[in-house]
Formats: C-alpha cells, structure tokens, sequence
C-alpha cells in the first residue's frame, strides 16, 4: 500500500498507461483511493503535507510496483498484511464505489509495546469500531515492511485502516454513525468510539484521508 502526494493524481493514477505498466511489473490488481471533488465534504486531517491519494497493488513483486508508482508522483510504501473484517461490494472496472472511504494511517504510541498495542487495536478496538458506526467495510492492513518510494522523508506508519461508509455521512453525522436520527444514540455511540481510540493512540498523531474508491482487474 502507498500514500501518494502531488498535482493531478487522479489523472496520474488512474489512466490505462499506468495499469499496463503495473500489469508488466506482474500486479495483479490494482486499488486507487482519491481524495478528490467527490469527497471535498468529508473529514480530513494530518500530520504533514495532505495525502492526495492511497494506492494499494496485489502481486508477487511489491518493489516493482513500487519503482513504478514512484515514477507517476511522490510516494511512501509498504508491504502490509491484509485483515477484511467487514468484506466490502467490490466491481473491478474502475467505477466509483457508491460510498466514502476513509482512510486512517495510524502509529503506535511509545507508551505501548507492539503485543500490547496489537491485541487492543486488532481484537478490543475492532468490534466496537464496527458496531458504534455505519461501517460497509472496515479493512485492516498491518505495516510489515517499507517498500523503495520517492518521499524524501518517509512518515513512520505502523498500519492502514480503511473504513467505508455511506456517502450521506460526508453531510450527516447520523448517517455516519448510524445512529438513526437519536441525539442520544449518537452521544453513546461516540463516547464508546472515542475511549476506544484513545486506548490505541489513535487520538494522537493520525492522519485521516477521504477518498473515492476505484478498483481494476489487471
């Protein structure tokens, strides 16, 4: 998976050049998520310059990709271990899936070790993540390993979460949280959100990327 930085990303990454290229580098499927005119009323914050765009390739060669990827735009990547949680609809034509997708690059706190951190975020967070929102998806990538990229300062990222939701949450917290119109509800719901996410650090030293959601067969 990659964050991608620069001007013209969705031109850059999702012309059919790119996907021949990747093909001949051996990928086998292609995931493009753009923070773009779709999404300009979604959430979004950061710790550095604004993510334009997270790429994720499937295939035996993630260097490869990599090179490639590095030669369209600035970028940072690593190899990550893929966990669905809540399997998304997907169609791999390209097309814009019908929802917001919310990236989330999340870091380990200092003040917890890697096993702790891992069972509070992997087997505590997860399902109250996905009960207290209006979840479609919720995809889990752990960070195992950076991959060759042309950031000149890569960040330290530890994992990727994807998170899609219905578009009507970008305008209607409701909607987002599904808690059906019920002030109440929601209350509840984001106070057991919240203490949640501040027990994996995820209050702190996040950056959160809307984006539209393509998908491509190569």
């Amino acid at each position: 998976m990659f964050l991608v930085w620069g001007e013209d990303l969705p031109a850059r990454l999702t012309d059919a050049a790119l996907r021949e290229e990747l093909r001949s580098a051996g990928a086998l499927r292609l995931q493009v998520n753009l923070d773009d005119e779709h999404v300009a009323p979604a959430l979004r914050f950061g710790t550095g310059d604004p993510i334009g765009a997270v790429v994720s390739v499937w295939g035996p060669d993630p260097e490869a990709a990599a090179r490639v990827l590095a030669a369209r735009a600035t970028t940072a990547g690593w190899l990550v271990e893929e966990r669905r949680r809540v399997d998304p609809a997907e169609t791999y034509d390209g097309s814009r899936a019908d929802a917001l997708a919310n990236t989330a690059v999340l870091r380990r706190p200092a003040e917890l070790d890697e096993e702790t951190w891992l069972h509070r975020w992997l087997v505590e967070h997860t399902p109250i993540a996905i009960r207290t929102q209006a979840t479609t998806a919720y995809l889990q990538h752990r960070c195992l390993a950076p991959l060759p990229g042309s950031h000149p300062d890569p960040p330290h990222v530890d994992a990727l979460v994807e998170e899609l939701f219905p578009t009507a949450g970008m305008h209607d917290v409701h909607a987002f949280y599904g808690s059906g119109g019920d002030d109440a509800e929601l209350s509840r719901r984001m106070t057991e959100l919240m203490a949640s996410v501040s027990r994996i650090g995820a209050d702190r030293d996040l950056d959160l990327v809307p984006g539209s959601r393509h998908l491509w067969d190569l």
